[in-house]
């Protein structure tokens, strides 16, 4: 497929003319990933100048255990991953990284053929690599977040946080559509899963939140207040409360 057609951010920094030629160059094969456990680093093993897999749609679940501890990312749409790479098997603290697609999945394989047909606009390599970027930056929000001190906070948070990304707005709320159990959702707030359970219940009392028939989630009101703060911590920013900067 064209990845131009599938993603147009990809080519939100060229020129009208130069985005009319990539368009036309940057194609890449799309595979499709069934839900289940998934070993991408052996279904795309390391290749000089494979660029990655660029997810086009669908939700695919990356778990770290440390000791007896699990956390957990989560991709979507316009993520990009490399698979392959992995932690040095020498490391002093042991780890183990699991990946789990929980629905069905669309990966674009950004291989060396795709490269070498984009190497003459380097705009490209710039926006997938902010997109490199903009993962880490996410990783270090959901850190912060799991400093929250309230279960509860950290749930509403991370939940609005995905509405961000891919949350549709209706006229009932915002729908997010993360099929995922409670055990995943406790490995992205740092937290038990029994605790989890406990929260979300808590969240729905109070008229928050609200599980739909199809496993996603459709949020009520407003952002909570503390998701401010922790963005701006994550991005490294000052943040300065409204109400302190009237003083």
């Amino acid at each position: 497929m064209r990845v131009f057609e599938i993603d147009p951010d990809l080519g939100e920094a060229l020129d009208p003319e130069h985005e009319q030629e990539a368009r036309a160059i940057a194609v890449a094969q799309v595979d499709l990933l069934e839900p289940g456990e998934w070993r991408g680093d052996e279904e795309y093993p390391s290749a000089a100048g494979h660029l990655g897999l660029l997810l086009i749609d669908g939700l695919l679940v990356r778990s770290v255990d440390v000791g007896n501890r699990t956390c957990a990312e989560l991709l979507g749409p316009g993520d990009f991953l490399r698979p392959w790479v992995k932690v040095a098997p020498h490391s002093s603290v042991p780890l183990e990284a699991r990946w789990t697609v929980v629905d069905e999945t669309h990966v674009a394989v950004l291989d060396r053929r795709f490269a070498i047909a984009v190497a003459r606009f380097p705009e490209v390599a710039g926006t997938i690599l902010d997109r490199v970027m903009m993962r880490s930056r996410w990783l270090a929000f959901h850190l912060a977040v799991t400093h929250l001190k309230r279960i509860e906070s950290r749930l509403l948070v991370v939940l609005w946080h995905f509405a961000d990304r891919w949350g549709k707005v209706g006229p009932a709320g915002v729908t997010v559509p993360l099929r995922v159990t409670h055990e995943v959702l406790a490995g992205v707030v740092g937290a038990q899963r029994p605790s989890v359970t406990t929260a979300l219940g808590n969240l729905r009392r109070d008229g928050l939140i609200e599980r739909r028939p199809d496993g996603s989630w459709l949020l009520h009101g407003e952002p909570p207040a503390e998701i401010a703060p922790v963005e701006s911590r994550a991005s490294g920013k000052p943040f300065r409360d409204a109400a302190v900067s009237a003083d």
